[in-house]
């Protein structure tokens, strides 16, 4: 049983949308570096939740979701002593904007290059997850 959802976004920059897009990581107070996403709220769709942490979490509000790529990540973590199941849908989104304001959840962010991007990222379904973003633009440009 799934106790918390929440949406999020791979989101790109592209100056021309055909060179090597730039990938927006966050840094969160909890240490770890990983993509906006936060928990859907009452009445809302998955989009639009995206959409909302997307603002909220860097001031960026131009984001263009990518038609065809949505992906669902499921772990576990714990609340105090209480274990949460939690799912995690994730789109990919592109923006023309690069100014960055954050959130008081985050303590840093960085527009990195695939590689450069994959080093940063903690875990390993976020890697998971810009690999099969990567592909899906490529897909798509090629």
């Amino acid at each position: 049983m799934v106790d918390e959802r929440s949406a999020g976004a791979v989101v790109f920059f592209s100056e021309t949308g055909h060179d090597d897009p730039e990938y927006l990581l966050l840094h969160y107070t909890a240490g770890h570096w990983d993509f906006p996403k936060g928990n859907i709220e009452a009445g809302e769709g998955e989009e639009q939740a995206a959409t909302r942490e997307i603002r909220e979490e860097t001031g960026i509000t131009d984001v263009k979701f990518i038609d065809g790529f949505r992906m669902k990540i499921n772990y576990r973590y714990r609340h105090g002593r209480r274990p949460v199941q939690k799912e995690v849908v994730l789109f990919l989104g592109g923006t023309k904007t690069k100014q960055v304001v954050l959130s008081h959840e985050h303590i840093g962010f960085a527009w990195k290059k695939y590689e450069s991007a994959m080093e940063q990222l903690t875990y390993q379904n976020a890697k998971n997850l810009l690999t099969a973003a990567r592909q899906h633009l490529r897909r798509l440009t090629s």
